[in-house]
Parts: structure tokens; sequence; C-alpha cells
């Protein structure tokens, strides 16, 4: 072999280590999960997290024969974080949208929600330009419902931004705010059916337009990780053929949280 051939065969011998020492195996999956939005997900007294989200993480995991690692993370840096390799991927009520999808790659549809505003009974709030006109209206900061409003009553409301649901939720009990928009399971969870919640109640028409809220909720991950989405999409519709997903979604919700 003359030594441009040993150099050009050394250097694909290299390459092909490389690879194999960076291929992965997917035998532990770290998922990054918000711990403040539940019912999909919330944190208890002893700082575990609970929820649809982390039932769902675990049974993807049994499916995938993998161990599952759950790891805390703010919803304002949960994409940077995951891209910075804090964990492998984001399941926690995001919506697959075009925006997201320039940074991520989602697998296919894990639930999907309509959205709508609550407000305490008898506050007229109505969900019209002219209704919203001046109205502080609260949103979890840099989700979907953030953008659908600043896009559509951006002129005329009042986007109070917060960096978690639970904050708006206070605000919306002490009367700072006149109502919230969000997922219906989130803001029924939240506020309707916890002590008090029959004083509140949905206002106007549910929101569920792709062009703002997506083809549904997925599971993010970073895009050179094609592997491990194309697992995770399988073990999704695993999942649902042998009923482990209508059994935890029952645990949480009294509709298929599946979606059309």
């Amino acid at each position: 072999m003359d030594m441009k051939k040993w150099v050009l065969a050394a250097a694909l011998a290299a390459t092909a280590v490389t690879g194999a020492a960076q291929a992965k195996d997917w035998k532990t999956i770290r998922f990054g999960i918000e711990g403040a939005y539940p019912p999909f997900s919330k944190t208890e007294a002893d700082g575990s997290l609970s929820g649809f989200d982390v039932d769902m993480a675990n049974a993807l995991c049994e499916e995938l024969k993998a161990q599952c690692k759950i790891v805390p993370q703010d919803w304002d840096g949960i994409i940077p974080s995951l891209l910075a390799r804090k964990y492998d991927a984001i399941i926690a009520a995001m919506d697959i949208t075009e925006e997201r999808k320039k940074k991520v790659d989602f697998t296919e549809k894990y639930a999907q929600i309509p959205s709508k505003f609550i407000t305490k009974k008898g506050s007229g709030l109505e969900i019209t330009p002219e209704g919203l006109k001046d109205q502080k209206i609260g949103v979890q900061r840099a989700t979907t419902h953030d953008k659908y409003l600043t896009d559509t009553y951006g002129d005329s409301v009042d986007i109070v931004r917060y960096g978690s649901f639970d904050d708006a939720y206070l605000d919306l009990a002490n009367g700072r705010i006149i109502g919230v928009l969000g997922d219906v399971s989130a803001l029924e969870e939240g506020v309707i059916n916890q002590a008090g919640g029959d004083a509140y109640e949905f206002v106007g028409p549910a929101f569920s337009d792709p062009k703002w809220f997506g083809e549904g909720m997925g599971i993010a991950v970073r895009k050179q990780d094609k592997d491990l989405k194309n697992k995770l999409s399988k073990a999704i519709k695993a999942l649902r053929k042998s009923g482990k997903y209508q059994e935890i979604s029952a645990k949480y919700f009294s509709f298929d949280v599946y979606g059309e």
C-alpha cells in the first residue's frame, strides 16, 4: 500500500472509531420536565415530579427498555437546556409549532388540548378586541398562549407574562389580572378543581388554530438525535396500541387527551 492509500485508510478507520464512540444506544433517556403545570406535571413536597408527562416518560422508557431520568427544568430555559445537553428530550406539554421546529425536532404528537380563557364569575370579560381592550390577561411567558394573545389582541390587551401558571393563578385570585389564557385541562386542574374553584368560569370559544397552537403536543429532541425521535414516536404508537396510553390518560383526564 502506497503512502497516500495508507493515510486515507487510516483516516477512514479513525472516523469509523470516532463515529462508533459517539453513537448512542439510548439505554438511559433523560427527560426535561417543567414540574409546574398540572395535570401534566407538578412538584411534590419532597421535590419529586408527578403527573401525566412523568408517567408518560416512564412508560416510554419501559417500552424502549431504557432507564428513565427525570430532570426538573423551569419553562423559560427548557429548550436552551436541551440544546446544552442537560437532558435528551423535553416532555412538558409543549406544542409542536413551526417556530420551535427551527430549533428542535419533535416526535409525533402525544396529546392535544384546546385552549380557553378563564375568569372570575361575573367579571363580564368578553373575548373580543373591544372586550379585551386594556384588560390584564395572564399567560405563561414564551408559550403558544403568549404568542396567540400578542398576535391577535396585542394592540388592545394588557398582557401580563409569568414564569409559571401558578403565579398567574395567584394574581387572578387576588384581582391583579382579570383572566388567564391556557390549556383547558391545566386551567381545570389549577383553578376550577381547587378549593374555591366554583368562583371561576371559562369564557369565550376554545382555541386550537394550528397557526398558533401547532399540531398537538410533542416530545422535543435535538435535531441531530433523529434516532431518538424515531424511537420515541414508535413507542408512543405502541403505548396507544397496547392501551397503556389510555390507562395513563384516564388518571388525569376525563376525555381522550390524544385528540383527533
